[in-house]
């Protein structure tokens, strides 16, 4: 095969190949910038970091350490949480949804209660968790990668094999066709290469911001920080009470409308 035809091929293949790239780079870049954006305003509120995750760092027992360390609820050596005299006064509100949710189930109970039977049984409650967890905005995977398309990439397979047979018989004579020769060469070598630099620009092994979003994502709520470094005992006792589900001698049940003395 002639230098000049393989050169004539390669070279519009390989500058599309690399412009390939930089369209793909902006679309990542952008796909990115919205990903943080969308983890910064998750970010912004601890509550909304902390679900979905599993004891002893889940969005329930922060909201019970929020409440803890606001002396509006207090919490036995079972883990049985029962609500302090100060948890009936307006004033006193703990100013979010989720700890407020999870005061208002105490207060229904007639009975000091754990954080693993609230959760398992009371049904208002979980509503109110659900519909707080369904408030988050939707996120994206920070560096998720397009995947390229497998025809594409089994046609630019055929074509650098195609390419590859073609350089291998080359036999130029003349400077100009050994500079063909050369562009020919460099042709292939830039297409090898591409692989790589595709991979990058479509996210692989981006790690810009992503390390702080995920710190910041698995890390523990700080009103369990505060509260650990506070008080370690209640702390400890958080971490029971969001295990214990079953009712037990403290039933923690709802609160009975008061029966007249003469109804019986």
């Amino acid at each position: 095969m002639h230098a000049y035809t393989l050169t004539s091929v390669a070279v519009p293949v390989t500058a599309g190949l690399y412009g390939l790239i930089g369209a793909v780079r902006r679309r990542t870049a952008v796909r990115h910038r919205r990903a943080l954006d969308r983890w910064a305003a998750v970010l912004a509120d601890p509550y909304q970091a902390a679900v979905g995750r599993w004891w002893p760092n889940d969005a329930v027992q922060a909201a019970a350490a929020r409440l803890v360390l606001d002396g509006l609820v207090t919490v036995n050596h079972r883990g049985n949480l029962s609500p302090a005299p100060a948890a009936t006064d307006p004033a006193r509100s703990p100013g979010h949804p989720l700890p407020e949710a999870l005061l208002a189930a105490l207060l229904r109970r007639s009975a000091p209660a754990t954080l693993g039977n609230i959760v398992v049984r009371d049904a208002e409650f979980e509503t109110a968790l659900r519909e707080f967890g369904a408030a988050r905005p939707p996120l994206l995977t920070v560096g998720e990668p397009a995947r390229p398309a497998r025809f594409g990439l089994y046609l630019l397979l055929a074509e650098m094999l195609f390419y590859v047979t073609g350089v291998m018989s080359l036999q130029p004579a003349g400077d100009a066709e050994w500079a063909a020769a050369w562009a020919a060469w460099a042709g292939l070598i830039a297409q090898v290469i591409w692989f790589r630099v595709y991979d990058r620009a479509r996210g692989v092994g981006w790690t810009g911001d992503r390390a702080a979003v995920e710190a910041a994502r698995d890390g523990t709520h700080p009103a369990l920080q505060a509260l650990g470094a506070r008080d370690p005992e209640a702390f400890c006792r958080l971490r029971v009470s969001r295990l214990r589900t079953r009712r037990r001698r403290n039933r923690g049940r709802r609160r009975r409308a008061a029966t007249p003395a003469g109804a019986q």
